[in-house]
Protein backbone atom coordinates (compact mmCIF):
# COMPACT_ATOMS: atom_id res chain seq x y z
CA UNK A 1 0.00 0.00 0.00
CA UNK A 2 1.27 3.47 -0.91
CA UNK A 3 -0.87 5.13 1.77
CA UNK A 4 -1.15 3.46 5.16
CA UNK A 5 -2.60 3.95 8.63
CA UNK A 6 -0.24 2.76 11.35
CA UNK A 7 -2.28 0.81 13.89
CA UNK A 8 0.38 1.40 16.54
CA UNK A 9 -0.31 5.14 16.37
CA UNK A 10 -3.93 5.55 15.24
CA UNK A 11 -6.19 6.82 18.06
CA UNK A 12 -9.41 6.45 16.09
CA UNK A 13 -10.20 10.18 15.95
CA UNK A 14 -11.67 9.54 12.47
CA UNK A 15 -10.50 12.81 10.95
CA UNK A 16 -9.32 10.68 8.02
CA UNK A 17 -12.77 9.15 7.61
CA UNK A 18 -14.29 12.62 7.20
CA UNK A 19 -12.01 13.60 4.31
CA UNK A 20 -11.72 10.29 2.44
CA UNK A 21 -13.44 10.95 -0.91
CA UNK A 22 -13.75 7.24 -1.72
CA UNK A 23 -15.18 6.16 1.65
CA UNK A 24 -12.27 3.73 1.88
CA UNK A 25 -11.48 4.16 5.59
CA UNK A 26 -13.43 2.25 8.23
CA UNK A 27 -13.21 1.51 11.93
CA UNK A 28 -14.83 2.19 15.26
CA UNK A 29 -14.33 5.55 17.00
CA UNK A 30 -11.42 5.39 19.41
CA UNK A 31 -9.89 2.37 17.69
CA UNK A 32 -7.35 2.08 14.84
CA UNK A 33 -8.84 2.69 11.41
CA UNK A 34 -8.24 0.60 8.29
CA UNK A 35 -7.94 1.46 4.60
CA UNK A 36 -9.81 -0.73 2.13
CA UNK A 37 -7.31 -1.10 -0.75
CA UNK A 38 -10.11 -1.93 -3.19
CA UNK A 39 -11.73 1.46 -2.59
CA UNK A 40 -8.71 3.67 -1.85
CA UNK A 41 -7.78 6.13 -4.62
CA UNK A 42 -4.39 6.90 -2.99
CA UNK A 43 -5.07 10.65 -2.81
CA UNK A 44 -3.34 11.01 0.57
CA UNK A 45 -5.87 13.43 2.08
CA UNK A 46 -5.88 11.18 5.17
CA UNK A 47 -2.13 11.87 5.46
CA UNK A 48 -2.80 15.60 5.34
CA UNK A 49 -5.37 15.67 8.17
CA UNK A 50 -4.09 12.93 10.52
CA UNK A 51 -3.57 14.19 14.08
CA UNK A 52 -2.34 10.99 15.80
CA UNK A 53 1.44 10.90 16.12
CA UNK A 54 4.30 9.23 17.95
CA UNK A 55 5.56 11.42 20.78
CA UNK A 56 8.92 10.63 22.36
CA UNK A 57 7.30 11.37 25.74
CA UNK A 58 4.48 8.88 25.20
CA UNK A 59 6.27 6.22 23.17
CA UNK A 60 9.97 6.61 24.01
CA UNK A 61 12.86 7.50 21.72
CA UNK A 62 13.62 3.90 20.72
CA UNK A 63 10.07 3.34 19.46
CA UNK A 64 10.15 6.58 17.46
CA UNK A 65 13.57 5.75 16.00
CA UNK A 66 12.40 2.28 14.97
CA UNK A 67 9.32 3.77 13.28
CA UNK A 68 11.49 6.24 11.38
CA UNK A 69 13.74 3.42 10.16
CA UNK A 70 10.72 1.29 9.27
CA UNK A 71 9.37 4.13 7.11
CA UNK A 72 12.82 4.79 5.59
CA UNK A 73 12.78 8.44 6.64
CA UNK A 74 16.28 10.02 6.70
CA UNK A 75 17.94 10.30 10.11
CA UNK A 76 18.13 14.12 9.94
CA UNK A 77 14.34 14.49 9.75
CA UNK A 78 12.86 15.23 13.17
CA UNK A 79 9.21 15.93 12.34
CA UNK A 80 6.37 14.07 14.11
CA UNK A 81 5.53 10.62 12.77
CA UNK A 82 1.79 10.48 12.14
CA UNK A 83 -0.41 7.39 11.91
CA UNK A 84 -1.52 8.10 8.33
CA UNK A 85 1.52 8.12 6.10
CA UNK A 86 2.74 7.33 2.60
CA UNK A 87 5.71 5.23 1.54
CA UNK A 88 8.98 7.11 1.40
CA UNK A 89 11.17 6.61 -1.68
CA UNK A 90 14.06 8.89 -0.72
CA UNK A 91 16.49 5.94 -0.39
CA UNK A 92 15.61 4.79 -3.90
CA UNK A 93 16.44 8.24 -5.33
CA UNK A 94 19.65 8.56 -3.33
CA UNK A 95 20.82 5.22 -4.74
CA UNK A 96 20.03 6.32 -8.30
CA UNK A 97 21.89 9.61 -7.85
CA UNK A 98 24.98 7.71 -6.69
CA UNK A 99 24.83 5.13 -9.49
CA UNK A 100 27.39 6.07 -12.19
CA UNK A 101 25.55 3.94 -14.77
CA UNK A 102 22.35 6.00 -14.46
CA UNK A 103 21.55 9.33 -16.08
CA UNK A 104 19.02 10.98 -13.80
CA UNK A 105 16.30 13.20 -15.25
CA UNK A 106 13.89 14.98 -12.92
CA UNK A 107 10.62 16.84 -13.52
CA UNK A 108 8.71 19.08 -11.10
CA UNK A 109 4.94 19.52 -11.01
CA UNK A 110 3.51 23.06 -11.03
CA UNK A 111 2.07 22.83 -7.49
CA UNK A 112 5.42 21.91 -5.91
CA UNK A 113 6.95 25.35 -6.54
CA UNK A 114 4.24 27.12 -4.50
CA UNK A 115 4.61 24.84 -1.46
CA UNK A 116 8.18 23.52 -1.14
CA UNK A 117 9.42 26.71 0.56
CA UNK A 118 7.06 26.05 3.48
CA UNK A 119 9.27 23.11 4.45
CA UNK A 120 12.13 25.57 4.98
CA UNK A 121 10.33 28.18 7.04
CA UNK A 122 9.11 30.37 4.20
CA UNK A 123 5.66 31.95 4.19
CA UNK A 124 2.71 29.79 3.12
CA UNK A 125 2.45 29.82 -0.67
CA UNK A 126 5.96 31.13 -1.34
CA UNK A 127 6.85 30.78 -5.04
CA UNK A 128 10.26 29.11 -5.44
CA UNK A 129 10.79 27.65 -8.95
CA UNK A 130 14.36 28.97 -9.25
CA UNK A 131 15.46 27.71 -5.83
CA UNK A 132 13.78 24.37 -6.48
CA UNK A 133 15.69 23.97 -9.75
CA UNK A 134 18.91 24.97 -7.98
CA UNK A 135 18.29 22.44 -5.20
CA UNK A 136 17.76 19.64 -7.72
CA UNK A 137 20.98 20.59 -9.48
CA UNK A 138 22.79 20.65 -6.12
CA UNK A 139 21.46 17.13 -5.50
CA UNK A 140 23.33 16.14 -8.70
CA UNK A 141 20.42 15.33 -10.99
CA UNK A 142 21.89 15.23 -14.48
CA UNK A 143 18.95 16.97 -16.16
CA UNK A 144 16.54 19.26 -14.35
CA UNK A 145 13.39 19.49 -16.46
CA UNK A 146 9.83 20.52 -15.68
CA UNK A 147 6.42 18.87 -15.70
CA UNK A 148 5.05 22.27 -16.81
CA UNK A 149 6.57 21.63 -20.24
CA UNK A 150 4.57 18.40 -20.40
CA UNK A 151 1.48 20.27 -19.18
CA UNK A 152 1.80 22.45 -22.28
CA UNK A 153 2.19 19.25 -24.30
CA UNK A 154 -0.93 17.82 -22.65
CA UNK A 155 -2.93 20.87 -23.73
CA UNK A 156 -1.84 20.38 -27.34
CA UNK A 157 -3.08 16.81 -27.27
CA UNK A 158 -6.12 17.22 -25.02
CA UNK A 159 -7.26 20.45 -26.67
CA UNK A 160 -7.13 18.86 -30.10
CA UNK A 161 -8.86 15.74 -28.77
CA UNK A 162 -11.69 17.90 -27.42
CA UNK A 163 -12.04 19.78 -30.72
CA UNK A 164 -12.15 16.47 -32.60
CA UNK A 165 -14.83 15.06 -30.29
CA UNK A 166 -16.97 18.21 -30.44
CA UNK A 167 -16.76 18.63 -34.22
CA UNK A 168 -16.83 14.94 -35.23
CA UNK A 169 -19.53 13.66 -32.91
CA UNK A 170 -17.23 11.90 -30.44
CA UNK A 171 -18.08 10.77 -26.90
CA UNK A 172 -19.12 13.78 -24.80
CA UNK A 173 -18.71 15.12 -22.28
CA UNK A 174 -14.97 14.54 -22.25
CA UNK A 175 -13.45 14.38 -18.77
CA UNK A 176 -9.86 15.38 -18.02
CA UNK A 177 -7.46 12.55 -17.17
CA UNK A 178 -4.61 14.43 -15.45
CA UNK A 179 -5.60 13.39 -11.92
CA UNK A 180 -4.78 9.69 -11.34
CA UNK A 181 -6.93 9.43 -8.20
CA UNK A 182 -9.95 10.60 -10.19
CA UNK A 183 -9.14 8.19 -13.02
CA UNK A 184 -8.85 5.30 -10.53
CA UNK A 185 -12.15 6.30 -8.91
CA UNK A 186 -13.93 6.21 -12.26
CA UNK A 187 -12.36 2.89 -13.23
CA UNK A 188 -13.31 1.37 -9.87
CA UNK A 189 -16.84 2.76 -9.60
CA UNK A 190 -18.08 3.78 -13.06
CA UNK A 191 -16.17 1.56 -15.49
CA UNK A 192 -18.98 1.81 -18.03
CA UNK A 193 -18.22 5.55 -18.37
CA UNK A 194 -14.46 5.39 -18.96
CA UNK A 195 -14.88 6.19 -22.67
CA UNK A 196 -15.70 9.70 -21.49
CA UNK A 197 -12.15 10.11 -20.15
CA UNK A 198 -9.64 11.89 -22.35
CA UNK A 199 -7.19 9.35 -23.72
CA UNK A 200 -4.34 11.68 -22.78
CA UNK A 201 -1.82 10.55 -20.21
CA UNK A 202 -1.12 12.96 -17.37
CA UNK A 203 1.70 15.50 -17.76
CA UNK A 204 3.88 13.33 -15.47
CA UNK A 205 3.54 10.32 -17.74
CA UNK A 206 3.86 12.32 -20.96
CA UNK A 207 7.10 13.79 -19.62
CA UNK A 208 8.41 10.34 -18.69
CA UNK A 209 7.68 8.97 -22.16
CA UNK A 210 9.29 11.99 -23.82
CA UNK A 211 12.39 11.87 -21.58
CA UNK A 212 13.20 8.32 -22.67
CA UNK A 213 12.59 8.96 -26.38
CA UNK A 214 13.05 12.55 -27.53
CA UNK A 215 15.12 13.37 -24.43
CA UNK A 216 17.44 10.44 -25.09
CA UNK A 217 17.77 11.48 -28.73
CA UNK A 218 18.62 15.16 -28.14
CA UNK A 219 21.06 14.27 -25.34
CA UNK A 220 22.63 11.48 -27.41
CA UNK A 221 22.22 8.88 -24.69
CA UNK A 222 20.72 5.40 -24.47
CA UNK A 223 17.19 5.35 -23.06
CA UNK A 224 17.98 2.27 -20.96
CA UNK A 225 20.43 4.37 -18.93
CA UNK A 226 17.88 7.05 -18.02
CA UNK A 227 16.41 7.06 -14.52
CA UNK A 228 13.33 9.24 -14.61
CA UNK A 229 12.14 10.91 -11.39
CA UNK A 230 9.16 13.16 -10.82
CA UNK A 231 8.47 15.52 -7.92
CA UNK A 232 4.74 15.66 -7.27
CA UNK A 233 2.25 17.19 -4.80
CA UNK A 234 0.32 13.94 -5.08
CA UNK A 235 0.73 10.53 -3.42
CA UNK A 236 -1.33 8.87 -6.19
CA UNK A 237 1.37 9.72 -8.74
CA UNK A 238 3.37 6.87 -7.16
CA UNK A 239 0.52 4.56 -8.11
CA UNK A 240 0.19 6.07 -11.58
CA UNK A 241 3.82 5.59 -12.58
CA UNK A 242 3.55 1.89 -11.73
CA UNK A 243 0.49 1.24 -13.87
CA UNK A 244 1.46 -1.57 -16.27
CA UNK A 245 0.64 0.39 -19.43
CA UNK A 246 2.94 3.31 -18.56
CA UNK A 247 5.87 1.98 -20.55
CA UNK A 248 5.33 3.35 -24.05
CA UNK A 249 8.96 4.49 -24.28
CA UNK A 250 9.95 0.82 -24.20
CA UNK A 251 10.91 1.14 -20.54
CA UNK A 252 9.16 2.21 -17.35
CA UNK A 253 8.40 5.82 -18.37
CA UNK A 254 8.71 7.24 -14.83
CA UNK A 255 10.93 5.20 -12.53
CA UNK A 256 10.13 6.86 -9.20
CA UNK A 257 8.02 9.63 -7.67
CA UNK A 258 8.83 11.83 -4.69
CA UNK A 259 6.22 14.00 -3.02
CA UNK A 260 6.93 17.64 -2.15
CA UNK A 261 7.58 16.53 1.44
CA UNK A 262 9.99 13.82 0.30
CA UNK A 263 11.94 16.30 -1.83
CA UNK A 264 12.32 18.41 1.31
CA UNK A 265 13.63 15.30 3.11
CA UNK A 266 16.16 14.76 0.32
CA UNK A 267 17.34 18.39 0.40
CA UNK A 268 17.69 18.39 4.20
CA UNK A 269 19.45 15.02 4.17
CA UNK A 270 22.01 16.41 1.71
CA UNK A 271 22.67 19.40 3.97
CA UNK A 272 21.60 21.93 1.33
CA UNK A 273 20.60 25.38 2.64
CA UNK A 274 17.50 25.91 0.51
CA UNK A 275 16.93 29.50 1.61
CA UNK A 276 20.33 30.76 0.44
CA UNK A 277 20.36 29.02 -2.95
CA UNK A 278 20.73 31.29 -5.96
CA UNK A 279 17.89 30.79 -8.42
CA UNK A 280 18.53 29.06 -11.72
CA UNK A 281 16.37 28.20 -14.73
CA UNK A 282 15.11 24.75 -15.65
CA UNK A 283 17.04 23.20 -18.50
CA UNK A 284 16.05 23.57 -22.14
CA UNK A 285 14.22 22.26 -24.09
CA UNK A 286 12.17 20.07 -21.73
CA UNK A 287 12.02 22.67 -18.98
CA UNK A 288 10.55 25.61 -20.90
CA UNK A 289 6.92 26.32 -20.06
CA UNK A 290 4.08 28.82 -20.31
CA UNK A 291 1.59 30.22 -17.83
CA UNK A 292 -0.95 27.73 -19.13
CA UNK A 293 1.31 24.90 -18.00
CA UNK A 294 1.76 26.30 -14.51
CA UNK A 295 -1.96 26.79 -13.74
CA UNK A 296 -2.49 23.01 -14.01
CA UNK A 297 -1.86 23.00 -10.24
CA UNK A 298 -5.11 24.77 -9.30
CA UNK A 299 -8.75 23.88 -9.79
CA UNK A 300 -9.97 25.13 -13.15
CA UNK A 301 -6.40 25.45 -14.39
CA UNK A 302 -6.45 22.56 -16.85
CA UNK A 303 -9.75 23.86 -18.21
CA UNK A 304 -8.46 27.42 -18.57
CA UNK A 305 -5.23 26.29 -20.22
CA UNK A 306 -7.19 24.15 -22.69
CA UNK A 307 -9.60 26.97 -23.51
CA UNK A 308 -6.78 29.44 -24.18
CA UNK A 309 -5.45 27.15 -26.89
CA UNK A 310 -8.77 25.78 -28.17
CA UNK A 311 -10.07 29.30 -28.80
CA UNK A 312 -7.15 30.22 -31.01
CA UNK A 313 -7.00 26.87 -32.82
CA UNK A 314 -10.72 26.96 -33.64
CA UNK A 315 -11.06 30.65 -34.54
CA UNK A 316 -7.59 31.39 -35.87
CA UNK A 317 -7.76 34.59 -33.84
CA UNK A 318 -6.13 35.77 -30.63
CA UNK A 319 -8.23 35.14 -27.54
CA UNK A 320 -9.79 38.47 -26.39
CA UNK A 321 -8.97 37.91 -22.72
CA UNK A 322 -6.32 35.42 -21.68
CA UNK A 323 -7.70 35.17 -18.13
CA UNK A 324 -10.93 33.14 -17.92
CA UNK A 325 -12.34 33.82 -14.42
CA UNK A 326 -15.54 31.87 -15.16
CA UNK A 327 -13.69 28.57 -14.66
CA UNK A 328 -11.76 29.59 -11.55
CA UNK A 329 -13.09 28.85 -8.08
CA UNK A 330 -12.80 26.51 -5.11
CA UNK A 331 -14.29 23.22 -3.86
CA UNK A 332 -17.54 22.02 -5.40
CA UNK A 333 -19.04 21.90 -8.90
CA UNK A 334 -19.45 24.84 -11.26
CA UNK A 335 -20.44 25.15 -14.90
CA UNK A 336 -19.97 27.84 -17.53
CA UNK A 337 -20.63 28.51 -21.19
CA UNK A 338 -17.63 29.70 -23.17
CA UNK A 339 -18.13 31.31 -26.57
CA UNK A 340 -15.47 30.26 -29.09
CA UNK A 341 -16.33 31.84 -32.42
CA UNK A 342 -19.64 30.28 -33.49
CA UNK A 343 -19.24 27.44 -30.97
CA UNK A 344 -20.76 27.58 -27.50
CA UNK A 345 -18.69 25.23 -25.34
CA UNK A 346 -20.41 24.03 -22.18
CA UNK A 347 -17.87 23.23 -19.49
CA UNK A 348 -17.90 21.98 -15.91
CA UNK A 349 -15.31 21.96 -13.15
CA UNK A 350 -15.41 19.50 -10.25
CA UNK A 351 -13.15 20.05 -7.25
CA UNK A 352 -13.13 17.51 -4.45
CA UNK A 353 -13.87 13.96 -5.56
CA UNK A 354 -17.05 13.57 -3.49
CA UNK A 355 -18.61 16.24 -5.70
CA UNK A 356 -18.21 14.17 -8.87
CA UNK A 357 -20.73 11.47 -7.95
CA UNK A 358 -23.86 13.60 -8.69
CA UNK A 359 -22.27 14.63 -12.00
CA UNK A 360 -21.66 11.00 -12.98
CA UNK A 361 -25.15 9.98 -11.91
CA UNK A 362 -26.60 12.78 -14.07
CA UNK A 363 -24.49 11.52 -16.97
CA UNK A 364 -25.82 7.98 -16.51
CA UNK A 365 -29.37 9.34 -16.39
CA UNK A 366 -28.89 11.36 -19.58
CA UNK A 367 -29.35 14.66 -17.76
CA UNK A 368 -25.85 16.14 -18.19
CA UNK A 369 -25.55 18.70 -20.98
CA UNK A 370 -21.82 19.52 -20.96
CA UNK A 371 -18.96 19.14 -23.44
CA UNK A 372 -15.83 19.20 -21.28
CA UNK A 373 -15.38 18.53 -17.54
CA UNK A 374 -12.28 18.96 -15.40
CA UNK A 375 -12.10 16.80 -12.27
CA UNK A 376 -9.57 17.17 -9.46
CA UNK A 377 -9.67 14.92 -6.40
CA UNK A 378 -8.12 17.23 -3.81
CA UNK A 379 -9.92 20.17 -2.11
CA UNK A 380 -8.68 23.03 -4.33
CA UNK A 381 -6.65 21.06 -6.84
CA UNK A 382 -3.05 19.87 -6.78
CA UNK A 383 -1.89 22.74 -4.55
CA UNK A 384 -3.77 20.90 -1.77
CA UNK A 385 -2.48 17.45 -2.73
CA UNK A 386 -1.76 14.66 -0.29
CA UNK A 387 2.01 14.94 -0.85
CA UNK A 388 2.23 18.66 -0.07
CA UNK A 389 3.74 20.03 3.18
CA UNK A 390 1.61 18.92 6.12
CA UNK A 391 -0.21 21.72 7.90
CA UNK A 392 0.13 20.93 11.58
CA UNK A 393 -2.48 23.50 12.68
CA UNK A 394 -5.89 23.33 11.03
CA UNK A 395 -6.25 27.12 11.26
CA UNK A 396 -3.51 27.49 8.61
CA UNK A 397 -5.13 25.20 6.03
CA UNK A 398 -7.37 27.72 4.28
CA UNK A 399 -4.63 30.36 4.25
CA UNK A 400 -2.17 27.88 2.75
CA UNK A 401 -4.60 26.85 0.02
CA UNK A 402 -5.43 30.47 -0.82
CA UNK A 403 -1.79 31.57 -0.85
CA UNK A 404 -0.64 28.64 -2.99
CA UNK A 405 -3.46 29.32 -5.46
CA UNK A 406 -2.69 33.04 -5.60
CA UNK A 407 1.02 32.37 -6.13
CA UNK A 408 0.17 30.05 -9.03
CA UNK A 409 -1.83 32.74 -10.81
CA UNK A 410 0.88 35.34 -10.10
CA UNK A 411 3.43 33.01 -11.70
CA UNK A 412 1.16 32.61 -14.73
CA UNK A 413 0.62 36.36 -15.07
CA UNK A 414 4.33 37.13 -14.90
CA UNK A 415 5.53 34.59 -17.45
CA UNK A 416 6.37 35.92 -20.94
CA UNK A 417 4.29 33.20 -22.63
CA UNK A 418 0.87 32.18 -21.31
CA UNK A 419 -0.60 29.88 -23.97
CA UNK A 420 0.66 26.34 -24.51
CA UNK A 421 0.72 26.53 -28.31
CA UNK A 422 3.03 29.57 -28.16
CA UNK A 423 5.77 27.64 -26.33
CA UNK A 424 8.63 27.50 -28.89
CA UNK A 425 9.90 24.21 -27.48
CA UNK A 426 6.46 22.67 -27.94
CA UNK A 427 6.53 23.80 -31.56
CA UNK A 428 10.01 22.30 -31.84
CA UNK A 429 9.15 18.87 -30.40
CA UNK A 430 6.29 18.53 -32.87
CA UNK A 431 8.48 19.69 -35.74
CA UNK A 432 11.41 17.42 -34.89
CA UNK A 433 9.76 14.41 -33.30
CA UNK A 434 6.00 14.13 -32.68
CA UNK A 435 5.00 15.64 -36.07
CA UNK A 436 1.40 16.55 -35.10
CA UNK A 437 -1.08 16.43 -32.20
CA UNK A 438 -3.07 13.16 -32.19
CA UNK A 439 -0.66 11.77 -34.79
CA UNK A 440 0.80 8.27 -34.84
CA UNK A 441 3.79 9.01 -32.59
CA UNK A 442 1.71 11.10 -30.19
CA UNK A 443 -0.92 8.37 -30.00
CA UNK A 444 1.70 5.78 -29.06
CA UNK A 445 3.64 7.85 -26.53
CA UNK A 446 1.17 10.32 -25.06
CA UNK A 447 -2.20 8.56 -25.05
CA UNK A 448 -3.53 5.45 -23.36
CA UNK A 449 -6.71 3.49 -22.71
CA UNK A 450 -8.24 3.78 -19.26
CA UNK A 451 -10.21 0.68 -18.45
CA UNK A 452 -11.48 -1.87 -15.93
CA UNK A 453 -8.86 -3.62 -13.82
CA UNK A 454 -6.09 -1.49 -15.39
CA UNK A 455 -5.60 -4.16 -18.07
CA UNK A 456 -4.94 -2.37 -21.34
CA UNK A 457 -6.56 -3.36 -24.61
CA UNK A 458 -5.44 -1.08 -27.39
Amino acid sequence: MIVNIDKDLCTGCQECVKVCPAYAITGEPGKPQEINPDKCVVCGQCVQVCKSYASVIDYGSEFVQNKKEERKIPEVINEPLFAANNVCDVDKIKAALKDPTKITMVQCAPAVRVALGEEFGMDLGSLTPGKMAAALKALNFDKVYDTNFAADLTIMEEGNELIKRVTNGGTLPMFTSCCPAWVKFMEDNYPELTDHLSSCKSPQQMAGAVFKTYGAKINNIDAKDIYSVSIMPCTCKKYECDRPEMNSSGYRDVDAVLTTRELAYLIKDAGIDFNTLEEIEFESPLGIYTGAGTIFGVTGGVMEAALRTAYEVITGEEIPSIDIPAVRGSEGFRAAEIQIGDLTLKVGIVTGLKNVVPVLEDLKAGKLDLDFIEVMTCPVGCVSGGGQPKLLLEEYRQTAYENRTKATYVHDANLPLRKSHTNPEITKIYSEFLKEPLGEISHHLLHTKYCIGKEVTK
